[in-house]
């Protein structure tokens, strides 16, 4: 049987162990500070002399550890010994090796019942069936295949594969089934794009869609340091489109909720803003901006965390969003590592050693924003890894959400604010409210009853621009000609000041109607360069001929 609560394995200078989770967090006397642990009969399975070893993997179903160590090759220039193993966890031996080079993608791809196994061996993908690694059952053969990933789920198994353009040939990404990769109309969707150095691709949860985030190392616009990043998605149905992020910048984070039905994006210069998008590629919620470059869903996909770690302060942002509201701003600060625990209500943040080797430490909260528990490691130790343990979906139930603090015995810790620097000859002055980024609040982007489709933010700022602009002009005429304006004028009434004339000649008449033609157009540009519009040079050209065709106007209206 499952426990009641999910255990804490934490690895650091001070051994490998176990804590026992929520509510007790109390180290686990069951299990020895061992190398290597079985929790189910707490013996020693297997111990294995790879003292080169860099990488190890457990297969989904913990029946295949693979192993990788650095590639080399013997003096005299010979081939190298495999350098990937894959051992049987149950008897211990090992059930292939492979010459795997490059550490980057040095492990299989494993389907979640393990039926299939893939690796990528020079411009292939190579399958294999039910762990029997001495037989290829199957070959996906692209030119230049550069990544894949097998999607989650039951089977019929699906895989993304990535092509990197070449010779101004764009890069792609294709969807297959398996076993289906013959034939010109084999793949499921295909979705070409230029600017790709390397893509990241996501399935979702249902295996029905991929998000692909193409990024360039370097932006040629000189815009960001970290390059070009943009947003695209491809469905097994065939649909695909490019996910449109408002504001200019890095895509931080993109992340699917459980549902299969949405995702969040966290993307744009800092104050970063985040977006809930659904699966027509809409957005559906605006979070506004702010200090945050990761996101993270529950496991019931019902609760959502903001964050900003690295080299942000470590604020989160915890949100409902069923119902959009906020339910805690909680701070983490030098957190490295933040997981939710499976039971959906408690969170884990960890500073570990080697990203940083100070304050080595790790938190357990409650989504609410109260610190259940702490450890700090003594200051001549460090933490290296701390994570809980998997449980399968469903274990947990998902329970209805509180947005009061749960109680804690923990001291809550009042987090440092850092004083902004202030030059020597501003110090003794009073401190101005001044922000270098305008914030914007959250927003709710779904359309309204009534409206089709809701209005974005420049749209918005536009029309106010528009509105007090006319209110401003209407009060102007007011001012000037006070009878006028307590007369309102009929509505038949032209806006066109212009009054309609015949001269009796009918080419003068011709030259009169096309004036007043240009005179109108050059009005209209005039009201869009009031909302802020910016104008083509050659409009600006127009509205400065503006006097000239007046003159001309009025001269052949007068006969000269």
């Amino acid at each position: 049987m499952a426990p009641s609560t999910p255990l804490l394995t934490v690895r650091g200078s001070e051994g490998l162990y176990m804590v026992n989770g929520p509510p007790h967090f109390t180290e686990s006397t069951v299990f020895p500070r061992v190398n290597i642990i079985n929790v189910t009969n707490k013996g020693l399975l297997h111990s294995f002399d790879l003292p080169k070893t860099v990488c190890l993997e457990f297969s989904p179903k913990n029946t295949v550890l693979a192993t990788w160590q650095p590639y080399t090759t013997s003096k005299d220039g010979t081939a190298g010994t495999p350098n990937l193993q894959l051992y049987d966890v149950k008897t211990g031996t090992c059930l292939k090796s492979f010459i795997q080079k490059k550490m980057q993608n040095w492990c299989p791809s494993w389907s979640e019942d393990e039926n299939l196994c893939a690796r990528n061996v020079n411009n292939e993908v190579h399958f294999f069936e039910n762990n029997n690694f001495n037989t290829i059952t199957n070959k996906l053969h692209l030119q230049k295949i550069n990544d894949f990933v097998l999607s989650p789920g039951p089977q019929p198994c699906k895989v993304a594969v990535y092509v990197p353009g070449s010779k101004g040939a764009p890069s792609f990404v294709r969807l297959y089934q398996y076993p289906n990769f013959g034939g010109p109309h084999a793949a499921l969707a295909n979705k070409s794009f230029f600017k790709a150095d390397k893509v990241t691709m996501l399935w979702n949860k249902k295996a029905t869609a991929v998000l692909v985030i193409a990024s360039t190392e370097v932006d040629k616009t000189g815009a960001s340091y970290y390059g070009e990043q943009t947003l695209h998605y491809i469905a097994t149905n065939g649909e695909s489109a490019v996910v449109q992020l408002p504001k200019n910048g890095p895509i931080y984070d993109v992340v699917w909720n459980s549902s299969s039905t949405e995702f969040c994006a966290v993307y744009g210069f800092m104050p970063a803003k985040a977006t809930i998008f659904n699966l027509k590629c809409d957005p559906v919620f605006d979070f506004g901006t702010g200090p945050r470059n990761a996101a993270y869903y529950n496991p019931h996909g019902h609760i959502l965390v903001l964050a900003g770690f690295g080299n942000l302060r470590g604020q989160m942002e915890v949100w409902d969003v069923k119902n959009y509201k906020l339910i805690s701003k909680p701070v983490a600060s030098d957190s490295t590592y933040f997981a939710w625990c499976p039971d959906g209500e408690h969170i884990l943040t960890a500073t570990c050693a080697p990203r940083l080797r100070v304050n080595n430490g790790y938190k357990i909260w409650h989504y609410t924003g109260s610190v259940l528990h702490k450890y700090d490691v003594p200051s001549n130790g460090e933490l290296w890894q701390v994570s809980w343990q998997p449980f399968l979906d469903g274990i947990f139930p998902a329970k209805t959400i509180t947005y009061q603090a749960v109680p804690s015995e923990v001291p809550t810790e009042v987090p440092k604010v850092a004083t902004a620097y202030r030059p020597p000859a501003l110090r003794n002055k009073p401190i101005t409210n001044s922000k270098l980024h305008e914030e914007e609040p959250p927003q709710n982007m779904k359309p309204q009853p009534g409206n089709d489709k809701p209005l974005s933010k420049t749209a918005l700022k536009n029309q106010r621009k528009h509105e007090a602009k006319k209110a401003a002009k209407q009060e102007a005429r007011s001012d000037k000609s006070p009878d006028l304006a307590a007369t309102p004028a009929p509505q038949s009434t032209p806006r066109n000041t212009i009054t309609q004339s015949t001269s009796g000649d009918p080419d003068i008449d011709k030259k009169i109607k096309n004036l007043k033609k240009k005179l109108k157009a050059i009005e209209q540009l005039k009201e869009q360069a009031a909302t802020g519009k910016q104008l083509e040079k050659n409009q600006l050209e127009k509205i400065q001929k503006e006097t000239a065709l007046l003159q001309e106007l009025e001269d052949l209206e007068l006969g000269i």
